[in-house]
């Protein structure tokens, strides 16, 4: 069996400067949002200035919107994606020490409440400045991807999120943690990078997916078309990783090595999996829906 392959020596940090005594530093996790943000940010501005490209060949709202758009999407994924930590995987820890909840900055962000988050910020959005919300969704949907291709790249280099242990050829000995929980008496143990894999399914080939709808396919001219793959595509995509994918500690126990949420007879499914389920299920529906209207 061949090594696993070791973990690259890359800092979690990018930056880190000492101002008035406090420690001041600049991480790859938050780096991936700002520029994922930005990238998303140009790609919605790009299809504002092409309204040949939207239904009626009018684009839903003006460029100088974006801002607004902007502060709305970043408290829905910041306060969704906690919230949904809080409750989904680790209710009862924070039920024992509620003031833990703001502390974002100690990690603990769950992909599916920021996305309930972004649901929530963009019908509110959509209400206050009339904007269509079918419109507003489709091009959110595929603005999304960057900042989910580039996250997940920085959940690698934190060596955080890793797989189940595995002897593939791409195998990684990540270091900490999974290290330790992984060691045998005479080498480290490979996991699945399943970070990468997620990077690259729900990132780089969804995202490449969309933008060839909404520029080749005429896409954004079909209502909730794009929202539903990117719903389906991204739960797909989940679900397929979570088998490789090790799951929470606070799953774990020697009677659920997998780690299921719900289980009979060692047979069920993880928490991702099961918050993966219902996007699946909503995206294959807004895409009939759409396919059937046009």
């Amino acid at each position: 069996m061949a090594a696993p392959i070791p973990f690259p020596a890359i800092s979690p940090e990018i930056f880190s400067i000492n101002l008035f005594g406090f420690e001041l530093a600049l991480r790859w996790y938050a780096m991936g949002y700002i520029v994922g943000i930005a990238i998303g940010w140009q790609i919605i501005a790009f299809a504002l200035r092409r309204p040949h490209l939207w239904r009626g060949d009018t684009a839903p709202m003006q460029p100088k919107q974006l801002e607004d758009l902007l502060t709305y999407i970043v408290i829905g994924v910041i306060g969704g994606g906690r919230l949904g930590y809080v409750l989904f995987y680790d209710p009862l820890r924070f039920m024992a020490a509620p003031w833990e909840i703001p502390m974002i900055w100690q990690g603990g962000l769950s992909f599916h409440g920021g996305f309930l988050g972004v649901i929530a910020a963009v019908f509110l959005f959509s209400r206050r400045f009339k904007v269509d919300l079918p419109a507003l969704s489709d091009v959110i949907a595929v603005a999304a991807t960057p900042a989910i291709l580039l996250v997940r790249i920085a959940n690698f280099i934190n060596a955080e999120l890793w797989g189940r242990p595995t002897d593939v050829p791409w195998a990684v000995a990540f270091p900490g943690e999974a290290a330790q929980s992984c060691a045998t008496a005479t080498e480290l143990c490979g996991r699945h990078p399943s970070q990468l894999y997620e990077a690259g399914l729900e990132g780089l080939l969804l995202g490449t997916v969309l933008l060839v709808m909404m520029l080749g396919y005429g896409a954004l001219k079909r209502p909730w078309l794009m929202t539903g793959t990117f719903f389906a595509g991204y739960g797909i995509a989940r679900f397929l990783v979570e088998f490789v994918r090790q799951p929470d500690a606070q799953f774990v126990s020697p009677g659920n090595p997998l780690g299921l949420a719900f289980h009979i007879d060692g047979w069920g499914v993880t928490m991702g999996q099961t918050l993966s389920l219902p996007m699946i299920l909503i995206g294959v529906a807004l895409i009939f829906w759409s396919r059937k209207r046009a």
